[in-house]
C-alpha cells in the first residue's frame, strides 16, 4: 500500500509540473453553492406505547412517534482550470451518524477533497468523500426511499484518502485507490485500504454497471473484503430498475473469516413529473453475526415521491421480517418475542 500511495503521489507531482502552461495563468474561477435539509417522522405500530424501543436497525431513522430533524447541509464547490475543490458540511443527526468515529468539527464535515485533472481522461482526488459502494447515498434528496437499507447501514458511508479515477472512453472507466479504514477520517499508524470501482455503461446509455470493492485491515487489524455490484436500467421514460448485490468477509485476527450479504431491488416508476413510486426488497443475510443479528432480514419499503418544485416529500410504508424474533412488542420488556414489525413514515427533503 505505501508503495501504490507514493507511486500515486509521484505521478500527480510528475503531471503538475509538466501542465505549467497557459492553463496555470491568472483565470477566474467558478464557485457554485447547494444544500439540502430534510426532516421527519416515524411511527412503529408495534411500540405505540412508548415502550422504549424503536424497532429500527438502519440509519437516520431511530426513533419512535417522534418529528425529528435529519440533517441541513451545506456544499461548496469551486473550479479553477483543471482543479476543484469542494467542502461539503452537514448538521444534525443524519451528519452525526454519517461521521460516527469523528468528533468535533471532523464530524461536520461530510466531504472535503480536492481534485486535479491532468487530461480529459485521468483525474486524481485527495480528501474524503462519499463512499462508491452501494445503491443509496447519505443526502436524503437523492433516494427514493427515505429509510435507509440493511447494506448501506451495514457497509461503509465514506473514505478518506487519494484515488484516481480514468475514463477510458464513454462507454468505460474505473477507478482505484489507498484510503484509510473504512469511515475513520483520522488512522495514524494504521493500516491503509485499496479501493476500486468498474463502470460500465451500454452504447445507448440506459444500462449502467458498477462493479465495487474496498478491502484491507480495519481499525481492530482485522482483515476485511467487501465486493459490491449494482446495476442500473432505464426501461422506459416512466419506468427504471435498480439492483445492489453485496458481500462482506470479516477475518478477525487469529479467527477464521465469516461474511454477510445482501441483494435489494429497486422498482421506479414515475407517471408524470409531479408523483414517483418506489418499491424497495431486500434480502440481508447475517446468520453468522458478523453484522450483529445472527439471522437473516428481510425489508420491503413503498415509497411514494411528492415533487414541489425543489420539495420533495416521501410518505413511506415499511415492514421488516426475519427467520428469528429480533423485533419488540409494546408488551416486550427483556427479549423480543416478534420475527417481523412495521413502520410508517414520512419525510420531507428540499435540495437547492
Amino acid at each position: 500500500m505505501k508503495k501504490i500511495s507514493l507511486i500515486m503521489l509521484t505521478v500527480i507531482s510528475s503531471q503538475y509540473i509538466f501542465s505549467q502552461n497557459a492553463d496555470t495563468t491568472s483565470k477566474k474561477g467558478s464557485l457554485s453553492i447547494t444544500g439540502t435539509v430534510d426532516a421527519y417522522y416515524r411511527y412503529n405500530f408495534a411500540n405505540a406505547k412508548d415502550s422504549g424501543r424503536t424497532n429500527n436497525y438502519t440509519s437516520f431513522t431511530n426513533s419512535q412517534n417522534s418529528f425529528e430533524l435529519g440533517m441541513a447541509s451545506l456544499k461548496a464547490d469551486y473550479i479553477i482550470g483543471k482543479v476543484e475543490t469542494v467542502a461539503d458540511l452537514g448538521f444534525g443527526r443524519r451528519a452525526e451518524e454519517n461521521s460516527y468515529n469523528d468528533k468535533g468539527t471532523l464530524a461536520v464535515i461530510k466531504q472535503a477533497y480536492v481534485s486535479y485533472t491532468t487530461s480529459g481522461h485521468v483525474k486524481f482526488t485527495m480528501g474524503k468523500w462519499s463512499t462508491h459502494v452501494g445503491y443509496e447515498v447519505t443526502d436524503a434528496y437523492v433516494n427514493r426511499n427515505y429509510s435507509m437499507d440493511y447494506m448501506f447501514s451495514y457497509g461503509p458511508f465514506f473514505h478518506t484518502g487519494i484515488k484516481m479515477d480514468i475514463t477510458a472512453n464513454s462507454n468505460f472507466n474505473f477507478m482505484i485507490g489507498v484510503a484509510n479504514p473504512t469511515d475513520f477520517s483520522t488512522a495514524s499508524f494504521a493500516k491503509k485500504n485499496f479501493i476500486g470501482q468498474i463502470h460500465l455503461v451500454t452504447t445507448n446509455s440506459k444500462v449502467n454497471a458498477y462493479l465495487n470493492y474496498v478491502g484491507g485491515k480495519d481499525m481492530s487489524d482485522a482483515t476485511v473484503n467487501q465486493f459490491d455490484a449494482v446495476i442500473t436500467g432505464t426501461i422506459t421514460s416512466k419506468f427504471n430498475i435498480g439492483y445492489n448485490g453485496t458481500v462482506k468477509s470479516v477475518k478477525p485476527s487469529g479467527s477464521s473469516a465469516d461474511s454477510w450479504w445482501g441483494s435489494a431491488l429497486y422498482l421506479n416508476y414515475d407517471p408524470c413529473s409531479l408523483f414517483g413510486l418506489t418499491a424497495r426488497g431486500e434480502y440481508f443475510g447475517d446468520k453468522n453475526g458478523v453484522a450483529g443479528f445472527g439471522t437473516d432480514i428481510f425489508d420491503f419499503t413503498l415509497s411514494g415521491n411528492i415533487h414541489i418544485d425543489n420539495l420533495t416529500i416521501i410518505p413511506e410504508f415499511r415492514i421488516d421480517g426475519a427467520k428469528d424474533p429480533i423485533f419488540y412488542k409494546n408488551v416486550d420488556k427483556f427479549l423480543p418475542t416478534a420475527k417481523s414489525t412495521g413502520t410508517f413514515i414520512l419525510g420531507a427533503a428540499f435540495h437547492f
